[in-house]
């Protein structure tokens, strides 16, 4: 079951970076279901592209170190440097599923909003799971 949770967290982190990439060459679908907006209506803040390749390579750093972390590849073993990287992920994608009290994660005020929809229904819990499962890698 373990070994299910982890392939399934790097499949997910994978898409999520395709995802990015697709939005850092042009990509435009999905776009306002991703940026947290405020109560007129108005986007709270626009990404720059260079954030957008950030994020994307970033979640591919994410799979791998959780792969390494587990032990799943082979010509790489689990280090102190996977370790701590795995707790500093998992209280980041921790906190943000607690969130910023105003626009994102269980504790936003801004609630009637197409992102704020998506982030209960879908960015809060994977970023609450994808804490536990880094952090499981760890313990």
């Amino acid at each position: 079951m373990r070994l299910f949770l982890v392939y399934s967290s790097v499949i997910i982190l994978a898409l999520v970076s395709v995802l990015h990439f697709y939005w850092v060459f042009g990509g435009t679908k999905g776009i306002q279901a991703v940026l947290p907006e405020k109560k007129e209506g108005k986007v709270a803040f626009t990404p720059r592209r260079v954030e957008t390749v950030i994020v994307a390579v970033g979640m591919i750093g994410v799979a791998f170190i959780l792969l390494v972390q587990n032990n799943l590849i082979s010509f790489f073993t689990p280090n102190s440097f996977t370790k701590w990287s795995s707790i500093i992920l998992s209280i980041i994608f921790l906190l943000r599923s607690i969130g910023d009290f105003k626009y994102f994660g269980f504790s936003k005020r801004v609630k009637n909003t197409t992102f704020s929809k998506y982030d209960t229904q879908l960015y809060t819990p994977l970023c609450l799971f994808l804490g536990i499962i880094l952090m499981t890698s760890w313990l």
